[in-house]
């Protein structure tokens, strides 16, 4: 159990956690929607409340490298589990490095079917360096070791970026990685790119969103069903003309085929290898191909293949049942332990971030805690910069009553918009984005005064505040050849913001600046504010009692 403290007896009233997901804090205003939105409530909490900056990317939060972004995965891990494991990146990369991915069962499996198949190993995945959900790099070793041990043809499906990358940077990728095929390919290896289409158009949804993405994607890759052309890079460089100003992520599906004929539909005997290492995105196109009593669209042809992850998705939900790398194994989580102390939490957001409160708060698990509670506000099915303002009233509605129930001693929240509308690149919307989170603090936050409360103010890793490509030389926005700026979409390496919101103690809290201060410091902050000491695996508390 966890021991009470000595020295603090704790905030009488609710301890809430708010993530406004999103928002870095960056070095300039230049390119900034954060420093262009219109907000009130945040520049007053900034100015009157105690607040610090925390590392929200690289190995603060278990990636390989402070080259490395953040991302909504690891940042909730990280605060959740209050320490920093190694993640699919690091975990990935070592494994290939060693050559222990080789030895493993899984690959194995997968190499054994397809040499006892009909000789086709596919590839499937997210198409880019941008290291959130895969790396290029992993995909390329697996396909030299694929020819190494005897495969005679691949096939590889691509998902392209654009989010976690600059926003139109596909050719970039896809040109080189032509070539390498082409030369890897001889008389006894052939190796091609079969279909692709932008991340969130096809295949890549998550929390069951938007299963017509899933249903697209199937089509696409397993049936061969779409418009064809010769090359990947024919297909992007034909669709942007088709469809001008649409960024990497929202291109159309494309299928690559001869005389009508595609080159790589997924068939009986077959192995299918989703190179993803991240979670969220990955769940439902493996349940496609996994589940026996899949029912969420009809996949007209349910082809009998060997199926792999790079990791174990779910780790509850056994999804798949073959991966590549062991994941983390992520335990003595915050929610874990509150539990077992009785304290009653509540977790919510909308579901563009639900499984971030839950799943990834909770260490990869899919199960509730004793004592938790979760709301889950179904989000909107349109793009994102149209209704920038997303459910962020709705999670507030559902913070409020969860707070005047009673109920919860802890509660916590993502607001999605300066994520989801930051990866959009329109800047207008992100600034309203922010303007719609601001709005909805100044809600909740009298609601936790009146209730004798604090709360915690933070964010998972940037984004809205770098909302344009920034030229290294003049420190300007970068500008396409039409004079407009070049917009980013992906995450920042930007701090984040942890501010403490309390109207109670007098002014006897505060926090404790460190250069290395990161997001799983909060877990041990939020147990001294409840009365605790720290889990002992835990990292420091950032709370100082004067």
């Amino acid at each position: 159990m966890l021991q009470k403290s000595a020295s603090f007896p704790g905030i009488r009233g609710p301890i809430v956690t708010i993530v406004m997901d999103g928002y870095g804090i960056a070095k300039s205003d230049v390119g900034s929607a954060i420093a262009a939105a219109t907000k009130p409530t945040l520049d007053r909490l900034f100015a009157n409340y105690p607040n610090i900056t925390l590392r929200a990317h690289g190995v603060a939060v278990g990636m390989p490298s402070d080259d490395d972004m953040g991302n909504s995965e690891v940042g909730h891990n990280a605060i959740g589990a209050g320490q920093v494991y190694s993640q699919g990146a690091s975990l990935v990369a070592d494994a290939i490095a060693a050559g222990s991915i080789w030895q493993g069962a899984a690959w194995r499996e997968v190499v054994a079917a397809v040499k006892g198949g009909r000789g086709v190993l596919h590839f499937l995945g997210l198409f880019s360096d941008g290291n959130v959900h895969s790396h290029v790099d992993h995909l390329r070793a697996m396909i030299v070791r694929a020819k190494e041990e005897g495969v005679k043809t691949v096939r590889v499906h691509i998902l392209l970026d654009g989010r976690d990358v600059p926003e139109t940077s596909a050719l970039d990728y896809v040109l080189p990685f032509e070539a390498f095929l082409a030369e890897t390919s001889d008389d006894s290896f052939d190796a091609r790119i079969a279909s692709g289409g932008g991340r969130m158009n096809i295949t890549m949804d998550r929390y069951e969103a938007n299963w017509n993405m899933v249903d697209k994607g199937w089509r696409t890759h397993v049936l061969g069903e779409g418009p064809q052309y010769d090359s990947a890079a024919a297909a992007i460089e034909a669709l942007r003309a088709e469809f001008p100003g649409t960024i990497d992520q929202d291109l159309p599906a494309f299928v690559i085929g001869r005389a009508g004929v595609p080159v790589g539909t997924i068939n009986d005997g077959d192995a299918v290898v989703f190179f993803n290492f991240r979670g969220d995105r990955s769940i439902e196109i493996t349940r496609a191909f996994e589940d026996a009593e899949f029912d969420k669209f009809d996949r007209l042809r349910v082809p009998s293949v060997t199926y792999a992850g790079m990791l174990q998705y779910d780790g509850d939900l056994k999804l798949p049942k073959r991966f590549l790398v062991d994941p983390p194994a992520i335990l003595d989580t915050m929610g874990e332990w509150f539990a077992k102390a009785g304290i009653t939490q509540f977790a919510c957001s909308e579901t563009q971030k639900f499984g971030h409160v839950t799943y990834f708060w909770n260490g990869n698990r899919s199960n509730k805690f004793d004592g938790e509670t979760y709301q889950e506000v179904p989000s909107d099915v349109v793009p994102f910069e149209q209704r920038p303002w997303m459910k962020a009233a709705e999670i507030a509605d559902a913070m409020i009553d969860a707070l005047k129930s009673g109920k919860y001693k802890t509660l916590r929240c993502n607001f999605a918009n300066g994520d989801m509308v930051g990866h959009t690149g329109s800047f207008r919307a992100a600034t309203m984005a922010i303007e719609a989170v601001d709005l909805e603090l100044a809600r909740i936050l009298p609601v936790i005064d009146a209730l004798g409360g604090v709360a915690l103010i933070t964010a998972d890793h940037g984004n809205a505040d770098e909302m344009y490509e920034i030229d290294k030389k003049s420190k300007q926005p970068a500008k396409n050849a039409d004079g407009s700026f070049k917009a980013k979409t992906a995450h920042t390496l930007n701090p984040v913001p942890l501010i403490l919101y309390d109207n109670v103690s007098g002014g006897k809290l505060a926090l404790q600046a460190s250069e290395t201060a990161g997001l799983s410091n909060i877990a041990a902050t939020i147990a001294n504010l409840l009365g605790f000491e720290k889990h002992v695996k835990w990292d420091d508390s950032l709370l100082v009692v004067k």
